[in-house]
């Protein structure tokens, strides 16, 4: 049986999905039972509750063999460290437990450094906690920064006619795609064959800077005069905040992340390979975005 957390996320929903159509038995936790709907539909177990409630993901966990663990993103909270810290140890503290045998963590390029990578560091401790167990096979699972997370730049495209962050834009960056990012989580648990602690990285398929993702994104929507530019951290908070979704704590720990991508720090620890590279491209991708700009009015 497998224990599916985020699912009604962009990854986890994707991956109990799969699970399910492959006639795995599979729970799906989430907060919201009508957005479990589609899942329960196609036979899956519901469990609602709060990953924050110990006693809750105990009982989440149970009977499980497997489960995909991932920390759902609380852009508001003003410890967020402090928040992922707590559902790690919920996480680790259930599958200790419960005698679970295979666990995939959603982890993140950057988690290597455990401090300096900012909303990145709360990944390497859940990295780090589940190293205490030594009789539990994970996989660690550490993507690139997601294609899908260029969707935030709709509204500044729209209103200012550029493409913008704190990253530099001359720095080649590996981006995946959320999709690549599921299915090679479902072949991992699927197969159950990872053994020990490992990591494995899930990069895209090849390195791009952002002067190029703005000149590829400007030509999908017409706009191939598009450019990149690269604010002051002082700026990127400000404007983060300012859209009222991201805390200041937040806006402070993007900034870190941007620093250890500007410095190389976040970017050292792996190395491309033909395993490690998935396969959709950012040009395809660039054609979905162009589709969901297009219904974005200005």
């Amino acid at each position: 049986m497998y224990v599916i957390t985020g699912a009604t996320g962009n990854i986890g929903k994707v991956i109990a999905a799969e699970l399910l159509e492959q006639g795995k038995e599979v729970r799906v936790i989430g907060r919201n039972a009508d957005k479990l709907k589609d899942l329960v539909a196609k036979g899956a177990e519901p469990f609602i509750g709060d990953l924050y409630d110990t006693e809750f993901v105990k009982k989440a966990f149970s009977g499980a063999t497997a489960a995909f663990c991932m920390i759902p993103p609380n852009l508001l909270s003003n410890d967020f460290r402090k928040d992922q810290q707590k559902v790690a140890n919920n996480f680790v503290n259930a599958v200790k437990e419960n005698g679970v045998k295979y666990v995939v963590l959603l982890s993140s390029i950057g988690a290597h450094l455990r401090n300096g990578a900012g909303i990145v560091d709360g990944l390497g401790d859940l990295e780090e906690y589940f190293l205490q167990l030594k009789d539990v096979n994970v996989l660690n699972l550490r993507p690139s920064y997601f294609m899908e997370n260029l969707y935030g730049q709709t509204g500044m495209i729209k209103d200012s006619g550029i493409m913008g962050s704190a990253i530099r834009g001359d720095i080649p960056l590996p981006l995946v795609a959320i999709r690549d990012i599921a299915n090679v989580a479902i072949n991992r648990l699927i197969d159950l064959g990872f053994t020990g602690n490992s990591v494995e990285y899930v990069l895209g398929p090849r390195d791009v800077s952002y002067y190029e993702v703005a000149r590829i994104v400007g030509q999908a929507i017409g706009k191939p005069d598009l450019k990149y530019v690269q604010f002051s951290f002082r700026d990127a908070k400000k404007g983060a905040m300012e859209t009222g979704f991201i805390s200041e704590n937040i806006a402070e720990l993007f900034n870190e992340l941007s620093e250890a991508m500007n410095n190389g720090k976040a970017l050292n620890a792996h190395k491309r390979t033909f395993g490690n590279s998935t396969p959709t491209t950012l040009e395809e991708f660039a054609k979905i975005f162009a589709k969901s700009f297009e219904s974005v009015t200005a």
